[in-house]
């Protein structure tokens, strides 16, 4: 038997974990900094919005092991387009409330 084997899963949920404590931290963190610095409220709620979304595939990550496990178990399809589109709509908040508040500063 090769080691690891069967682990993808969980690795997987890992990463998944990761990902979605980064968009939290990050959300919050570079939020309150911006805020602090002069980032107006649109960059603040970009900010936000990713925090949010973290959040939110944290609270998903149990139900997202269990789907995994069930799909795996019974050979059925794994459909996870909701946490892919959330992760990847919390990614591109990150990116419009950095550029928000470069844009910001430089102009202002």
């Amino acid at each position: 038997m090769i080691p690891g084997a069967g682990l993808q899963s969980e690795r997987t949920r890992l990463a998944w974990v990761r990902t979605a404590a980064a968009l939290a931290t990050i959300g919050l963190g570079a939020g309150g900094a911006a805020l602090r610095h002069g980032g107006g409220p649109v960059t603040g709620a970009f900010f936000l919005a990713a925090a949010l979304a973290g959040a939110v595939l944290l609270a998903r990550t149990g139900l997202r092991y269990q789907r995994v496990q069930r799909a795996l178990r019974d050979g059925l399809p794994l459909r996870d387009s909701f946490d892919a589109v959330l992760a990847w709509a919390g990614t591109l908040a990150v990116i419009a409330g950095s550029l928000s508040f470069v844009l910001g500063r430089a102009l202002f």
